[in-house]
Protein backbone atom coordinates (compact mmCIF):
# COMPACT_ATOMS: atom_id res chain seq x y z
CA UNK A 1 0.00 0.00 0.00
CA UNK A 2 2.55 2.71 0.88
CA UNK A 3 4.43 1.37 -2.54
CA UNK A 4 1.50 2.42 -4.44
CA UNK A 5 1.29 5.75 -2.59
CA UNK A 6 4.77 6.28 -3.68
CA UNK A 7 3.97 5.19 -7.13
CA UNK A 8 1.08 7.85 -7.22
CA UNK A 9 2.97 10.84 -6.22
CA UNK A 10 5.59 10.46 -8.32
CA UNK A 11 3.21 10.23 -11.21
CA UNK A 12 1.51 13.60 -9.99
CA UNK A 13 5.03 15.38 -9.51
CA UNK A 14 6.00 14.57 -13.19
CA UNK A 15 2.29 15.46 -14.51
CA UNK A 16 3.21 18.71 -13.21
CA UNK A 17 6.34 19.27 -13.89
CA UNK A 18 5.19 18.28 -17.59
CA UNK A 19 2.09 20.63 -17.15
CA UNK A 20 4.87 24.05 -17.18
CA UNK A 21 5.76 26.61 -19.64
CA UNK A 22 6.89 24.11 -22.95
CA UNK A 23 7.96 27.17 -25.04
CA UNK A 24 11.41 28.24 -23.32
CA UNK A 25 14.22 27.20 -25.09
CA UNK A 26 16.77 25.03 -23.66
CA UNK A 27 20.83 26.41 -23.27
CA UNK A 28 23.26 25.12 -21.12
CA UNK A 29 25.31 28.47 -18.81
CA UNK A 30 29.30 27.50 -18.36
CA UNK A 31 30.72 30.38 -16.20
CA UNK A 32 33.95 30.15 -15.78
CA UNK A 33 37.41 32.86 -15.21
CA UNK A 34 40.00 30.89 -17.84
CA UNK A 35 40.62 33.32 -20.57
CA UNK A 36 42.98 31.88 -23.12
CA UNK A 37 45.36 33.75 -24.81
CA UNK A 38 48.24 33.34 -27.77
CA UNK A 39 51.28 33.43 -26.80
CA UNK A 40 53.51 36.08 -28.49
CA UNK A 41 55.60 35.01 -31.51
CA UNK A 42 59.68 35.18 -31.06
CA UNK A 43 60.61 37.74 -34.16
CA UNK A 44 64.05 39.18 -35.28
CA UNK A 45 65.45 42.98 -34.15
CA UNK A 46 67.11 44.71 -36.86
CA UNK A 47 68.17 47.49 -34.81
CA UNK A 48 71.84 47.02 -35.00
CA UNK A 49 73.83 48.63 -32.38
CA UNK A 50 75.41 51.65 -34.19
CA UNK A 51 79.71 51.03 -33.95
CA UNK A 52 81.91 53.58 -31.59
CA UNK A 53 83.10 56.88 -33.08
CA UNK A 54 86.41 56.91 -34.70
CA UNK A 55 87.72 60.70 -33.31
CA UNK A 56 91.01 60.21 -34.28
CA UNK A 57 92.07 62.38 -37.45
CA UNK A 58 93.74 60.34 -40.41
CA UNK A 59 96.88 61.61 -41.59
CA UNK A 60 96.89 60.98 -45.19
CA UNK A 61 100.25 61.75 -46.91
CA UNK A 62 100.32 63.42 -50.52
CA UNK A 63 103.03 64.15 -52.60
CA UNK A 64 101.71 66.40 -55.01
CA UNK A 65 103.94 68.21 -57.76
CA UNK A 66 104.02 72.00 -58.10
CA UNK A 67 102.05 72.88 -61.19
CA UNK A 68 104.07 75.96 -61.67
CA UNK A 69 106.77 75.54 -63.86
CA UNK A 70 109.98 77.33 -62.57
CA UNK A 71 112.72 76.70 -65.32
CA UNK A 72 115.85 78.66 -65.26
CA UNK A 73 117.34 79.77 -69.17
CA UNK A 74 120.30 80.94 -70.20
CA UNK A 75 120.77 83.58 -73.21
CA UNK A 76 121.48 81.54 -76.02
CA UNK A 77 119.75 80.10 -79.60
CA UNK A 78 116.15 78.70 -79.70
CA UNK A 79 115.63 75.33 -78.90
CA UNK A 80 113.38 72.76 -79.56
CA UNK A 81 112.26 70.82 -76.55
CA UNK A 82 111.35 67.10 -76.54
CA UNK A 83 108.17 65.82 -75.74
CA UNK A 84 107.83 64.97 -72.11
CA UNK A 85 106.62 61.31 -72.32
CA UNK A 86 104.01 60.39 -70.07
CA UNK A 87 104.38 56.65 -69.55
CA UNK A 88 100.55 56.31 -68.86
CA UNK A 89 100.00 56.69 -72.33
CA UNK A 90 101.60 55.42 -75.63
CA UNK A 91 104.85 56.35 -77.08
CA UNK A 92 105.33 58.21 -79.89
CA UNK A 93 109.17 57.96 -81.95
CA UNK A 94 109.58 61.71 -82.28
CA UNK A 95 112.47 63.29 -84.06
CA UNK A 96 113.79 66.66 -85.60
CA UNK A 97 116.41 68.56 -87.34
CA UNK A 98 117.03 72.14 -87.23
CA UNK A 99 119.33 73.94 -89.05
CA UNK A 100 120.29 77.66 -89.73
CA UNK A 101 122.90 80.32 -90.42
CA UNK A 102 123.86 83.91 -88.71
CA UNK A 103 126.10 86.83 -89.06
CA UNK A 104 129.54 86.29 -87.36
CA UNK A 105 129.37 82.86 -90.05
CA UNK A 106 127.72 81.01 -87.26
CA UNK A 107 126.49 77.80 -89.26
CA UNK A 108 124.00 75.80 -86.76
CA UNK A 109 122.61 72.27 -86.67
CA UNK A 110 120.92 70.10 -84.10
CA UNK A 111 118.72 67.11 -84.30
CA UNK A 112 116.98 64.85 -82.02
CA UNK A 113 116.03 61.37 -82.78
CA UNK A 114 113.58 59.11 -80.10
CA UNK A 115 113.31 55.62 -80.31
CA UNK A 116 111.45 52.48 -78.28
CA UNK A 117 107.95 52.14 -77.05
CA UNK A 118 109.09 54.40 -73.86
CA UNK A 119 107.76 51.36 -71.58
CA UNK A 120 110.17 48.49 -71.37
CA UNK A 121 112.58 50.76 -74.03
CA UNK A 122 113.59 53.74 -74.95
CA UNK A 123 116.63 55.55 -76.90
CA UNK A 124 117.51 59.18 -77.62
CA UNK A 125 120.01 60.63 -80.30
CA UNK A 126 121.23 64.00 -80.38
CA UNK A 127 123.72 65.87 -81.90
CA UNK A 128 124.71 69.74 -82.27
CA UNK A 129 127.50 71.88 -83.78
CA UNK A 130 127.40 75.26 -83.79
CA UNK A 131 131.00 77.57 -84.49
CA UNK A 132 131.53 81.43 -84.97
CA UNK A 133 133.66 83.94 -86.03
CA UNK A 134 133.91 87.59 -84.39
CA UNK A 135 135.51 90.47 -85.54
CA UNK A 136 138.70 90.72 -83.21
CA UNK A 137 141.82 88.39 -84.94
CA UNK A 138 140.81 84.94 -83.45
CA UNK A 139 137.95 85.39 -81.75
CA UNK A 140 136.64 82.41 -82.75
CA UNK A 141 135.35 79.32 -81.60
CA UNK A 142 133.52 76.07 -82.34
CA UNK A 143 131.60 73.06 -80.21
CA UNK A 144 130.28 69.77 -81.46
CA UNK A 145 128.54 67.23 -78.93
CA UNK A 146 126.83 64.00 -79.72
CA UNK A 147 125.24 61.86 -76.98
CA UNK A 148 123.11 58.19 -76.85
CA UNK A 149 120.66 58.29 -73.66
CA UNK A 150 118.39 55.29 -73.21
CA UNK A 151 116.83 52.40 -70.69
CA UNK A 152 115.42 48.85 -70.98
CA UNK A 153 113.28 47.36 -68.18
CA UNK A 154 115.13 45.13 -66.27
CA UNK A 155 112.75 41.88 -64.47
CA UNK A 156 109.24 42.94 -63.42
CA UNK A 157 110.73 45.64 -61.13
CA UNK A 158 113.77 47.07 -62.47
CA UNK A 159 115.22 49.47 -65.40
CA UNK A 160 118.68 50.07 -66.38
CA UNK A 161 119.51 53.28 -67.77
CA UNK A 162 123.12 54.34 -69.55
CA UNK A 163 124.65 57.51 -71.45
CA UNK A 164 127.10 57.78 -73.82
CA UNK A 165 128.45 61.65 -74.93
CA UNK A 166 131.21 63.00 -76.35
CA UNK A 167 132.11 66.83 -77.01
CA UNK A 168 134.73 68.50 -78.82
CA UNK A 169 135.41 72.42 -77.66
CA UNK A 170 137.68 74.66 -79.41
CA UNK A 171 138.65 78.50 -78.65
CA UNK A 172 140.95 80.94 -79.12
CA UNK A 173 143.62 82.78 -76.20
CA UNK A 174 141.94 86.07 -78.25
CA UNK A 175 142.89 88.03 -75.14
CA UNK A 176 146.41 89.83 -75.10
CA UNK A 177 146.92 93.27 -75.06
CA UNK A 178 148.27 94.98 -76.71
CA UNK A 179 146.79 93.73 -79.87
CA UNK A 180 150.73 93.88 -81.99
CA UNK A 181 151.99 91.16 -79.94
CA UNK A 182 152.49 88.43 -81.99
CA UNK A 183 151.87 84.60 -80.62
CA UNK A 184 152.39 81.18 -82.82
CA UNK A 185 148.97 80.32 -83.74
CA UNK A 186 149.69 77.05 -81.88
CA UNK A 187 150.28 78.62 -78.79
CA UNK A 188 146.59 80.51 -79.36
CA UNK A 189 144.45 77.47 -79.86
CA UNK A 190 142.82 75.77 -76.92
CA UNK A 191 140.71 72.70 -77.55
CA UNK A 192 139.31 70.15 -74.95
CA UNK A 193 137.70 67.08 -75.95
CA UNK A 194 135.29 64.51 -73.30
CA UNK A 195 134.20 61.40 -73.59
CA UNK A 196 131.51 60.61 -70.40
CA UNK A 197 129.56 57.54 -69.91
CA UNK A 198 126.76 56.91 -66.77
CA UNK A 199 125.47 53.40 -66.11
CA UNK A 200 122.63 53.66 -63.21
CA UNK A 201 119.60 50.92 -61.79
CA UNK A 202 116.48 51.70 -60.21
CA UNK A 203 113.83 49.78 -58.91
CA UNK A 204 110.51 51.18 -60.05
CA UNK A 205 108.59 50.45 -57.10
CA UNK A 206 109.23 49.71 -53.02
CA UNK A 207 108.11 46.20 -53.17
CA UNK A 208 107.13 44.75 -49.48
CA UNK A 209 110.40 45.53 -47.51
CA UNK A 210 109.87 49.31 -48.43
CA UNK A 211 113.02 49.97 -50.16
CA UNK A 212 114.25 51.94 -53.04
CA UNK A 213 117.43 52.50 -54.36
CA UNK A 214 119.15 53.96 -57.49
CA UNK A 215 122.77 53.16 -57.90
CA UNK A 216 125.15 54.88 -60.47
CA UNK A 217 128.42 55.33 -61.95
CA UNK A 218 129.70 58.18 -64.03
CA UNK A 219 133.03 58.29 -66.13
CA UNK A 220 134.45 60.92 -67.64
CA UNK A 221 137.50 61.08 -69.67
CA UNK A 222 138.96 64.81 -70.74
CA UNK A 223 141.97 65.73 -72.59
CA UNK A 224 143.12 68.86 -74.32
CA UNK A 225 144.86 69.95 -76.85
CA UNK A 226 148.83 69.59 -75.37
CA UNK A 227 148.38 66.06 -74.16
CA UNK A 228 147.44 66.45 -70.51
CA UNK A 229 144.90 63.84 -69.64
CA UNK A 230 142.20 63.33 -66.85
CA UNK A 231 139.78 60.43 -65.71
CA UNK A 232 137.25 60.93 -63.25
CA UNK A 233 135.00 58.35 -61.55
CA UNK A 234 132.07 59.12 -59.72
CA UNK A 235 129.54 57.34 -57.66
CA UNK A 236 126.17 56.86 -55.94
CA UNK A 237 125.07 54.45 -53.77
CA UNK A 238 121.52 55.67 -52.28
CA UNK A 239 118.87 53.43 -50.26
CA UNK A 240 115.86 54.36 -48.64
CA UNK A 241 113.72 52.16 -46.72
CA UNK A 242 110.23 53.30 -44.94
CA UNK A 243 109.70 52.85 -41.74
CA UNK A 244 105.70 53.16 -41.35
CA UNK A 245 103.96 56.19 -42.59
CA UNK A 246 105.86 59.28 -41.13
CA UNK A 247 109.56 57.83 -40.94
CA UNK A 248 111.95 56.51 -43.20
CA UNK A 249 115.42 55.55 -42.74
CA UNK A 250 118.27 56.51 -46.04
CA UNK A 251 121.64 55.72 -46.48
CA UNK A 252 123.75 56.92 -49.31
CA UNK A 253 127.26 55.65 -50.25
CA UNK A 254 128.93 58.66 -52.06
CA UNK A 255 132.94 59.10 -53.63
CA UNK A 256 134.76 60.33 -56.44
CA UNK A 257 138.47 59.36 -57.78
CA UNK A 258 140.12 61.54 -59.75
CA UNK A 259 143.33 61.02 -61.96
CA UNK A 260 145.49 63.89 -63.82
CA UNK A 261 148.81 63.47 -65.86
CA UNK A 262 149.90 66.70 -66.91
CA UNK A 263 152.08 66.42 -70.26
CA UNK A 264 155.74 64.87 -69.04
CA UNK A 265 154.96 65.00 -65.33
CA UNK A 266 153.77 62.36 -62.65
CA UNK A 267 150.15 62.01 -62.49
CA UNK A 268 148.21 63.50 -59.41
CA UNK A 269 146.06 61.79 -57.36
CA UNK A 270 142.79 62.89 -55.64
CA UNK A 271 139.84 60.71 -54.37
CA UNK A 272 137.16 61.30 -51.74
CA UNK A 273 134.48 58.63 -49.73
CA UNK A 274 131.43 59.63 -47.71
CA UNK A 275 128.81 58.07 -46.11
CA UNK A 276 125.62 59.53 -45.10
CA UNK A 277 123.09 57.79 -43.04
CA UNK A 278 120.20 59.85 -41.86
CA UNK A 279 116.25 59.97 -40.69
CA UNK A 280 113.85 61.40 -42.40
CA UNK A 281 110.27 62.28 -40.89
CA UNK A 282 107.08 63.27 -43.42
CA UNK A 283 104.24 64.81 -42.37
CA UNK A 284 101.52 66.51 -44.08
CA UNK A 285 102.87 69.80 -42.61
CA UNK A 286 106.82 68.74 -41.52
CA UNK A 287 109.50 67.21 -43.46
CA UNK A 288 112.64 66.72 -41.27
CA UNK A 289 115.98 65.40 -42.47
CA UNK A 290 118.39 64.47 -39.13
CA UNK A 291 121.45 62.66 -40.58
CA UNK A 292 126.05 63.11 -40.41
CA UNK A 293 127.66 62.83 -43.32
CA UNK A 294 131.38 60.90 -42.32
CA UNK A 295 133.46 61.89 -45.00
CA UNK A 296 137.25 60.79 -46.46
CA UNK A 297 139.12 63.78 -48.46
CA UNK A 298 142.01 61.92 -49.81
CA UNK A 299 142.13 59.80 -46.65
CA UNK A 300 141.78 63.22 -43.76
CA UNK A 301 138.81 62.19 -41.75
CA UNK A 302 136.02 64.98 -41.15
CA UNK A 303 132.74 64.89 -39.90
CA UNK A 304 129.95 67.20 -42.13
CA UNK A 305 126.67 67.92 -41.42
CA UNK A 306 123.13 66.64 -42.85
CA UNK A 307 119.99 68.15 -41.24
CA UNK A 308 117.20 70.11 -42.81
CA UNK A 309 113.69 70.87 -42.21
CA UNK A 310 110.64 72.24 -44.31
CA UNK A 311 107.54 73.57 -42.10
CA UNK A 312 104.61 73.86 -44.84
CA UNK A 313 101.18 75.44 -44.31
CA UNK A 314 98.16 73.16 -44.57
CA UNK A 315 97.29 75.09 -48.66
CA UNK A 316 101.17 74.72 -49.07
CA UNK A 317 101.08 78.58 -50.02
CA UNK A 318 104.19 79.08 -47.24
CA UNK A 319 106.96 76.64 -46.43
CA UNK A 320 109.77 77.96 -44.11
CA UNK A 321 112.80 75.62 -44.68
CA UNK A 322 116.58 76.16 -43.12
CA UNK A 323 119.60 73.54 -43.24
CA UNK A 324 123.15 72.63 -42.21
CA UNK A 325 124.34 70.49 -44.41
CA UNK A 326 127.99 69.68 -46.12
CA UNK A 327 129.43 67.96 -49.06
CA UNK A 328 132.69 67.22 -51.22
CA UNK A 329 133.28 67.94 -54.49
CA UNK A 330 135.68 67.31 -56.82
CA UNK A 331 137.92 69.89 -58.05
CA UNK A 332 139.41 68.79 -61.76
CA UNK A 333 141.02 69.85 -64.76
CA UNK A 334 137.59 69.75 -66.28
CA UNK A 335 135.34 71.87 -63.46
CA UNK A 336 138.19 74.57 -64.25
CA UNK A 337 137.95 74.55 -68.06
CA UNK A 338 134.07 74.30 -67.80
CA UNK A 339 134.24 77.60 -65.98
CA UNK A 340 137.20 79.34 -67.62
CA UNK A 341 138.39 77.75 -70.83
CA UNK A 342 141.07 80.57 -71.17
CA UNK A 343 143.52 78.79 -68.06
CA UNK A 344 146.45 77.23 -68.20
CA UNK A 345 146.48 73.76 -67.08
CA UNK A 346 146.17 73.78 -63.17
CA UNK A 347 148.95 72.37 -61.32
CA UNK A 348 146.86 70.72 -58.45
CA UNK A 349 144.02 69.04 -58.29
CA UNK A 350 142.24 68.38 -55.01
CA UNK A 351 138.96 68.38 -53.21
CA UNK A 352 136.24 71.35 -51.87
CA UNK A 353 134.52 71.17 -49.15
CA UNK A 354 131.75 73.16 -48.65
CA UNK A 355 129.43 73.74 -45.16
CA UNK A 356 126.01 75.59 -45.74
CA UNK A 357 124.11 77.48 -43.19
CA UNK A 358 120.85 78.64 -44.26
CA UNK A 359 117.10 79.39 -43.79
CA UNK A 360 114.32 81.00 -46.46
CA UNK A 361 111.18 80.30 -47.91
CA UNK A 362 109.27 79.48 -50.56
CA UNK A 363 105.38 78.80 -51.81
CA UNK A 364 102.85 79.91 -53.91
CA UNK A 365 100.86 83.08 -53.36
CA UNK A 366 98.44 82.32 -56.58
CA UNK A 367 97.84 78.82 -58.69
CA UNK A 368 100.69 80.85 -61.47
CA UNK A 369 102.71 83.09 -58.98
CA UNK A 370 105.60 81.07 -57.10
CA UNK A 371 108.81 82.24 -55.04
CA UNK A 372 111.79 80.83 -53.57
CA UNK A 373 113.71 82.85 -51.03
CA UNK A 374 117.15 81.88 -49.35
CA UNK A 375 120.03 83.61 -47.57
CA UNK A 376 122.52 81.35 -46.09
CA UNK A 377 126.54 81.40 -44.74
CA UNK A 378 129.18 79.17 -46.39
CA UNK A 379 132.33 78.19 -45.45
CA UNK A 380 134.74 76.48 -48.46
CA UNK A 381 137.66 74.87 -48.03
CA UNK A 382 140.16 74.14 -51.68
CA UNK A 383 138.19 76.55 -53.34
CA UNK A 384 139.71 77.70 -56.65
CA UNK A 385 140.25 81.25 -58.24
CA UNK A 386 141.31 82.61 -61.60
CA UNK A 387 143.92 85.18 -61.40
CA UNK A 388 144.90 86.59 -65.04
CA UNK A 389 148.20 86.57 -66.56
CA UNK A 390 149.81 90.35 -66.04
CA UNK A 391 152.01 89.88 -69.09
CA UNK A 392 149.57 89.85 -71.69
CA UNK A 393 146.66 88.78 -70.52
CA UNK A 394 145.35 85.99 -72.63
CA UNK A 395 145.79 83.10 -69.62
CA UNK A 396 144.55 82.66 -66.38
CA UNK A 397 145.92 80.63 -63.30
CA UNK A 398 144.09 78.47 -61.26
CA UNK A 399 144.72 78.91 -57.47
CA UNK A 400 143.88 77.30 -54.85
CA UNK A 401 142.44 79.07 -51.75
CA UNK A 402 142.36 77.05 -48.61
CA UNK A 403 140.09 78.80 -46.45
CA UNK A 404 137.17 80.88 -48.03
CA UNK A 405 133.78 82.13 -46.53
CA UNK A 406 130.92 84.03 -47.97
CA UNK A 407 127.52 85.19 -47.70
CA UNK A 408 124.85 84.39 -50.26
CA UNK A 409 121.10 85.36 -51.15
CA UNK A 410 119.15 83.63 -53.69
CA UNK A 411 115.48 84.63 -54.80
CA UNK A 412 113.25 83.31 -57.75
CA UNK A 413 110.17 83.99 -58.33
CA UNK A 414 108.02 82.65 -61.60
CA UNK A 415 104.44 83.45 -63.03
CA UNK A 416 103.07 80.73 -65.21
CA UNK A 417 99.73 80.31 -67.25
CA UNK A 418 100.34 76.78 -69.09
CA UNK A 419 102.21 76.70 -71.97
CA UNK A 420 100.73 80.27 -73.32
CA UNK A 421 102.83 82.50 -70.59
CA UNK A 422 105.74 82.43 -68.24
CA UNK A 423 108.36 84.47 -66.87
CA UNK A 424 110.80 83.15 -64.46
CA UNK A 425 113.95 85.62 -62.49
CA UNK A 426 116.75 84.81 -60.48
CA UNK A 427 119.13 86.77 -58.51
CA UNK A 428 122.26 85.49 -56.50
CA UNK A 429 123.88 87.77 -54.67
CA UNK A 430 127.39 86.44 -52.96
CA UNK A 431 129.82 88.60 -50.22
CA UNK A 432 133.19 86.73 -50.06
CA UNK A 433 135.39 87.32 -46.92
CA UNK A 434 138.04 85.68 -45.33
CA UNK A 435 140.40 87.41 -48.28
CA UNK A 436 143.85 88.48 -46.79
CA UNK A 437 146.08 86.02 -48.26
CA UNK A 438 144.83 86.97 -51.78
CA UNK A 439 142.92 90.53 -51.46
CA UNK A 440 140.30 89.51 -53.99
CA UNK A 441 138.20 86.80 -55.20
CA UNK A 442 140.30 86.38 -59.02
CA UNK A 443 137.13 85.95 -61.14
CA UNK A 444 134.36 85.14 -59.24
CA UNK A 445 131.30 87.09 -59.83
CA UNK A 446 129.29 88.94 -56.84
CA UNK A 447 126.16 89.51 -58.31
CA UNK A 448 124.50 87.45 -61.39
CA UNK A 449 120.52 88.09 -62.24
CA UNK A 450 118.87 85.94 -65.15
CA UNK A 451 115.36 86.87 -66.74
CA UNK A 452 113.46 84.59 -69.12
CA UNK A 453 109.94 85.00 -70.68
CA UNK A 454 107.93 82.59 -72.80
CA UNK A 455 105.20 83.72 -74.88
CA UNK A 456 102.23 82.26 -77.52
CA UNK A 457 100.91 84.81 -79.46
CA UNK A 458 99.31 82.71 -81.48
CA UNK A 459 98.39 79.44 -82.34
CA UNK A 460 102.15 78.48 -84.04
CA UNK A 461 103.53 81.70 -82.79
CA UNK A 462 105.86 81.84 -80.03
CA UNK A 463 108.49 84.47 -78.73
CA UNK A 464 111.26 84.69 -76.07
CA UNK A 465 113.43 86.47 -74.52
CA UNK A 466 116.10 86.42 -72.08
CA UNK A 467 117.92 88.77 -70.07
CA UNK A 468 121.84 87.80 -68.65
CA UNK A 469 123.09 90.96 -66.09
CA UNK A 470 125.76 90.39 -64.02
CA UNK A 471 128.53 92.43 -61.79
CA UNK A 472 131.95 92.37 -62.95
CA UNK A 473 134.44 89.99 -61.03
CA UNK A 474 138.12 91.22 -59.55
CA UNK A 475 141.32 90.99 -61.93
CA UNK A 476 144.93 91.76 -61.22
CA UNK A 477 146.53 95.28 -62.36
CA UNK A 478 150.20 95.03 -64.12
CA UNK A 479 151.45 97.19 -61.30
CA UNK A 480 150.08 94.57 -58.62
CA UNK A 481 146.80 96.59 -58.18
CA UNK A 482 143.58 94.96 -58.30
CA UNK A 483 140.19 96.38 -60.77
CA UNK A 484 137.12 94.96 -61.79
CA UNK A 485 135.47 94.60 -64.52
CA UNK A 486 132.57 96.44 -65.33
CA UNK A 487 128.98 94.99 -65.16
CA UNK A 488 127.00 93.82 -68.34
CA UNK A 489 123.41 93.65 -69.65
CA UNK A 490 122.88 90.94 -72.27
CA UNK A 491 119.57 91.02 -73.75
CA UNK A 492 118.32 88.13 -76.27
CA UNK A 493 115.06 87.45 -78.08
CA UNK A 494 113.91 84.79 -80.84
CA UNK A 495 110.34 83.85 -82.65
CA UNK A 496 109.20 80.37 -84.05
CA UNK A 497 106.71 80.10 -86.14
CA UNK A 498 104.83 77.37 -88.08
CA UNK A 499 105.26 77.27 -91.65
CA UNK A 500 103.43 74.04 -92.79
CA UNK A 501 102.64 71.23 -91.44
CA UNK A 502 106.06 69.94 -89.18
CA UNK A 503 107.97 72.68 -90.45
CA UNK A 504 108.82 75.71 -88.82
CA UNK A 505 111.12 78.76 -89.05
CA UNK A 506 113.13 80.27 -86.71
CA UNK A 507 114.94 83.52 -85.75
CA UNK A 508 117.60 84.78 -82.69
CA UNK A 509 118.51 87.68 -82.02
CA UNK A 510 121.33 88.27 -79.90
CA UNK A 511 123.10 90.95 -77.33
CA UNK A 512 120.66 93.36 -78.89
CA UNK A 513 122.37 96.07 -76.90
CA UNK A 514 125.24 95.08 -78.83
CA UNK A 515 127.48 95.89 -74.92
CA UNK A 516 130.60 94.22 -75.91
CA UNK A 517 130.87 93.47 -71.70
CA UNK A 518 133.53 91.21 -70.45
CA UNK A 519 133.21 88.34 -68.36
CA UNK A 520 136.68 87.53 -68.23
CA UNK A 521 139.16 90.56 -68.45
CA UNK A 522 140.45 91.87 -71.76
CA UNK A 523 137.99 88.67 -73.15
CA UNK A 524 135.34 90.99 -75.05
CA UNK A 525 131.94 89.04 -76.11
CA UNK A 526 130.21 89.32 -79.39
CA UNK A 527 128.32 92.07 -80.05
CA UNK A 528 124.70 92.18 -81.66
CA UNK A 529 124.22 89.28 -83.87
CA UNK A 530 121.57 87.11 -84.88
CA UNK A 531 120.90 83.84 -86.84
CA UNK A 532 117.91 81.85 -88.04
CA UNK A 533 116.74 78.68 -89.83
CA UNK A 534 114.14 76.27 -89.86
CA UNK A 535 113.07 73.40 -87.68
CA UNK A 536 111.87 69.81 -89.43
CA UNK A 537 109.64 67.88 -86.96
CA UNK A 538 108.33 64.53 -87.71
CA UNK A 539 106.71 61.79 -85.45
CA UNK A 540 106.30 58.04 -86.26
CA UNK A 541 103.54 56.93 -84.25
CA UNK A 542 103.76 52.63 -83.35
CA UNK A 543 100.33 51.32 -84.65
Amino acid sequence: MRTGILLFTGLLLSGSLLAQDSTRRREVSVTSSFKPVLKEAAKINFSATPPTADTARPRLQYAIPNQNLALVYQPGTLKPLALAVDTGGRWDTWNYAKVGYGSLSTPYFETGLSLGDGNTTGLNIYAKHISSKGKIKFQDYSNTAVGLNGFIKAGSNGELSGRLTGEDARYNKYGFEPKALQFPEDSLKVAFQTVSTRIAYRNIDRGEFGLSYAPEVNIDVFSDRLKNRETNVYFNLPLRKTLGGKFEADVALEGALNRYSPDGKKALKSSYFSIAPSLLVKTTNIYLQAGIRPSWDNSEFKLLPNVLVEASSTNKQITIMGGWIGYLRSNSYRSFAEYNPYIWAPNFVNNKRVEEIYGGIRGALTDHFSYNVKAGYHKFSNHPLFKNDTASGKSFAVINKPKLKAINFNGEIAYNVGEKFSINSRLELNRYLDLEEFDRAWGLLPLQFTTSVRLQILRDLYMKGDLFAFEGGSYQTKKDGTGRTKGAFDLSAGLEFAVVQNVKLWVQFNNIAGSEYQRWKQYPAYGFNFLGGVVFSFAKTNK
